[in-house]
């Protein structure tokens, strides 16, 4: 017998679907690449194709994830009669299984990381030579392996919990205390003598900085950074009532994802500038760059245990949506199996994941296609497998799905026909565009 779960409120909801789409890429890439890219210029365009594109894809998952009820694999034929669609699930079911396996090394990253700072911290041991220690901890097997399984394991304890005890109430937690560690850091930050030219350099609009690469880069960021391709929000989306507005929400999950690069970029350019240190972005930028900041900050190894603590509720609750769509599909709606589901999933996506983790040792020197595993893993899920996914959404939502299923689940009365028909043209002929010019740029770049 069924016994499908649900969210407790709608704040739970929001909190959860904001922190699944606020990862890693949105702290450690988006405001390097914004802040090189014309600064406030950028994060003009980046608003408004995340209003265009993005939030019309959101609005796409949680209008066919609320109407069907159910899993993300069985959605589309439940909605349709027709299980072809069902494909659209499978891919994305495959899709947050192989992002998950090597998602998981870099939040193994931050765990050992952070035993080592906190050990650091207690003891008053110092290591001055951040690159080195970074090669030498992401190549060690036995780290690397550690660090992965110890990040699984976690994600699985909160999903094991359920919707509403574990994913809702861990990020009702996680959230808020992202937060306020940001706040911490940016007023750490801000403080710092010299620290307006590292705000200038974020945030003033310079339009003669962009071009072709970085209005690409924010049309692709405008639906990767919001989680939509692989179902994840439409399995969210299934566990609501019926009450909830859908539109209030999908504004409330942009609004907090672009608040969230805003301030990644306030806490850390401030700092850098006043610092005289280079920028850097993705792995360079929190494992070697920062501890170099921090070391020059009284209690500065604090400050650094409290901003890789962000790191990690970031990239958790982004991996908690990845393994919660897993654990959907296998369920199938009937709670009771989550356990079970859970111990299986986290024991292969550990042994699909080691490749990836081994990728900058042991099996650094194996090379094919794109790179290391973990390059070919990042390759396939990221350009080639989440456009797809992207693009069936914007096609089947555009054509497919019934025009009354929207209306019903969005509530578009008479005032906002007008507005209801430009939704379903931008999933209908912009999005598809857009989707497949952003895969042509990332396939041959």
């Amino acid at each position: 017998m069924e016994t499908r779960a649900s969210w407790n409120s709608k704040l739970g909801f929001i909190l959860a679907s904001a922190g699944s789409a606020i990862g890693l890429g949105a702290i450690w890439k988006f405001p390097y690449v914004m802040a090189a890219n014309g600064g406030g210029a950028f994060l003009t365009v980046f608003i408004v194709f995340t209003l265009l594109i993005g939030l019309p894809l959101l609005l796409s998952e949680f209008v066919i994830g609320r109407h069907a009820q159910t899993n993300s694999t069985n959605a589309f034929s439940k909605m349709t009669g027709r299980k072809m669609f069902d494909g659209i699930g499978h891919l994305g079911n495959i899709g947050v299984f192989l992002l998950l396996s090597f998602y998981s090394v870099i939040g193994g990253w931050i765990i050992i990381y952070f035993v080592r700072t906190l050990y650091s911290l207690l003891t008053g041991s110092h290591h001055a030579q951040y690159d080195e220690l970074f090669g030498m901890l992401i190549s060690h097997p036995l780290y690397a392996l550690a660090g992965q399984f110890i990040f699984i394991a976690l994600t699985a304890l909160i999903v094991a919990a359920g919707v509403e005890k574990g994913i809702e109430r861990a990020s009702k937690v996680m959230m808020p205390l992202l937060f306020i560690f940001f706040m911490v850091i940016i007023i750490r930050s801000v403080t710092l003598d010299g620290s307006m030219a590292g705000i200038v350099y974020f945030l003033k609009p310079d339009f003669h900085a962009l071009n072709r690469d970085s209005i690409l880069f924010a049309l692709g960021q405008s639906f990767f950074s919001l989680s939509v391709g692989f179902g994840g929000m439409l399995t969210y989306a299934s566990y609501l009532k019926k009450e909830t507005d859908l539109v209030q929400s999908g504004l409330s999950i942009v609004g907090l994802n672009i608040l969230v690069t805003i301030l990644a970029g306030l806490a850390i350019f401030p700092a850098t500038t006043a610092l005289h240190i280079d920028n850097a972005e993705g792995p360079g930028l929190l494992f070697v760059v920062l501890p170099y900041v921090f070391d020059q900050l009284a209690f500065g190894q604090l400050f650094y245990l409290i901003f890789l603590l962000l790191f990690l509720f970031a990239t958790i609750t982004s991996s908690i949506n990845l393994m919660e769509i897993n654990v959907a599909n296998m369920i199938k709606g009937n709670d009771a199996r989550r356990g079970r589901a859970v111990i299986l999933l986290t024991i292969l996506l550990f042994v699909v994941g080691v490749p990836s983790a081994l990728s900058f040792g042991v099996l650094g020197d194996v090379k094919f296609l794109a790179g290391t595993f973990f390059d070919n893993m990042d390759y396939l899920v990221s350009n080639i497998m989440l456009p797809i996914g992207a693009l069936a959404f914007s096609l089947f939502s555009g054509y497919v799905m019934d025009r009354r299923i929207a209306e019903e689940e969005l509530v578009i009365g008479a005032r906002y026909q007008g507005l209801f028909k430009i939704w379903v043209m931008l999933l209908k002929y912009l999005i598809p565009v857009i989707i497949i010019l952003v895969m042509g740029s990332l396939l041959f770049k």
